[in-house]
């Protein structure tokens, strides 16, 4: 370890505590978008509650991928040991640490399922054989069992992660460090299979006569790159608090935005893909989902996604200079982040509407969700020291040029 680096351990051993101003605000912030949405997501279910609940879920699946996302790349840095892993792994901890909101918040769901999913309803499955010979996976009782066994995992795996990340930086125990690897390899085969069932549940079943062997990568691959964006945007805040100001160099942010690349680029060849294997098959009960999405205002949308989602960032982010700037790189995540809750809403609400429509309910819900998401995720973060001050390889991560 060189002189540099032990020097910087031992300066950020000592001034490791979060920004609690800036996290109380964060988390005022985030009650009083809870409060707005969640009166205005109220009234929306008394007087129109299909569309209350049709609105709910894209707001809910938006928020849950920046905290399955986190949970994935927490766990892949603990394989990795990755200088992009590690000055923002309490961030990546924090944003899974609200996994159990997002069970409460599925809530909706679980009461809504009738007027969300077709397959929910007795009469269509009687008259759709289709329907009929999926009745065995797609069903009510078989649908929320498997929610909480995919909320079980997810849980499970973020709890004993952050306990045993937080009894390190007590303890400096170097079991610890060898029991985190452990559950990180096991967990992330665990993470990739419930995460792409989960998928099918929530976002291919919209329309259950419609499948997609690589939707559930593709979702994996969104969730990435949601949790990477919120990263970076949290991260451009974080330097300019101590003690991270004096932490985070450039190459960190270019090392960022280099990932950040690299999962965008992961994320637009499975959504290619998935349209070059259906648009040269043109088998009548896969193209369904494009011709939706080809009329009624829905083309104008999915030419948003491909220009602002994939080829303008694409761009952005191949120049060296632009991912070394924190305040550019930042920029480009939260245009990533909007694109991801259009994505969302491109990925459900063609199901439920022939064109295009953005109700106010839209919006409420995407606040209320995400008010309730951001006080948790600012509480969470706020309970630990910003760095893993035992983690053997900060040093190098920190000293990392």
């Amino acid at each position: 370890m060189s002189g540099q680096a032990m020097a910087a351990a031992v300066h950020v051993e000592s001034h490791y505590a979060p920004p609690s101003g800036g996290l109380a605000r964060l988390r005022g912030i985030g009650i009083g978008l809870a409060v707005v949405g969640g009166a205005a997501c109220a009234v929306g279910a008394f007087t129109d509650p299909e569309q209350f609940f049709r609105s709910w879920l894209p707001a809910w699946i938006f928020w849950l991928q920046i905290a399955l996302g986190s949970l994935g790349l927490a766990m892949l840095n603990q394989l990795t040991h990755g200088a992009w892993g590690i000055l923002v792994r309490r961030v990546f901890e924090a944003a899974a640490a609200t996994l159990p909101l997002c069970f409460v918040l599925f809530l909706p769901i679980a009461l809504g399922i009738d007027h969300v999913f077709e397959w929910a309803h007795a009469e269509a499955v009687a008259e759709d054989p289709i329907l009929q010979a999926k009745a065995a996976y797609l069903n009510v009782p078989f649908f929320l069992g498997r929610a909480i066994l995919y909320f079980g995992i997810w849980i499970a795996l973020a709890g004993l992660a952050r306990r045993w990340s937080l009894a390190q930086d007590r303890t400096g125990d170097p079991a610890l460090f060898h029991r985190m690897r452990t559950l990180s390899a096991a967990g992330l085969i665990l993470f990739v299979l419930s995460v792409t069932f989960a998928s099918f549940d929530w976002l291919m079943s919209l329309d259950p006569h419609w499948f997609s062997s690589i939707y559930g990568v593709q979702f994996v691959g969104a969730a990435a790159v949601a949790a990477l964006a919120f990263a970076i945007v949290v991260s451009r805040w974080l330097v300019t608090t101590e003690p991270m100001s004096r932490i985070f160099k450039p190459k960190h942010h270019q090392d960022h935005g280099t990932l950040l690349f690299a999962f965008l680029l992961l994320w637009g060849y499975f959504m290619v893909s998935q349209f070059i294997i259906i648009w040269s098959a043109n088998l009548p009960e896969e193209i369904t989902f494009y011709m939706h999405r080809q009329s009624g205002g829905w083309q104008w949308l999915s030419v948003v996604l491909v220009v602002l989602h994939f080829a303008l960032p694409f761009l952005l982010l191949l120049s060296p200079a632009i991912k070394r700037n924190p305040k550019r790189l930042a920029a480009i995540a939260v245009l990533l982040l909007v694109m991801r809750w259009l994505d969302v809403q491109w990925q459900a609400a063609p199901n439920f509407h022939h064109a295009v429509t953005l109700h106010w309910l839209d919006l409420a819900a995407v606040l209320a969700v995400g008010g309730a998401w951001l006080a948790m995720f600012a509480w969470k973060l706020g309970g630990a020291s910003l760095l893993p001050v035992h983690d053997p390889f900060l040093p190098e991560a920190i000293a990392h040029e």
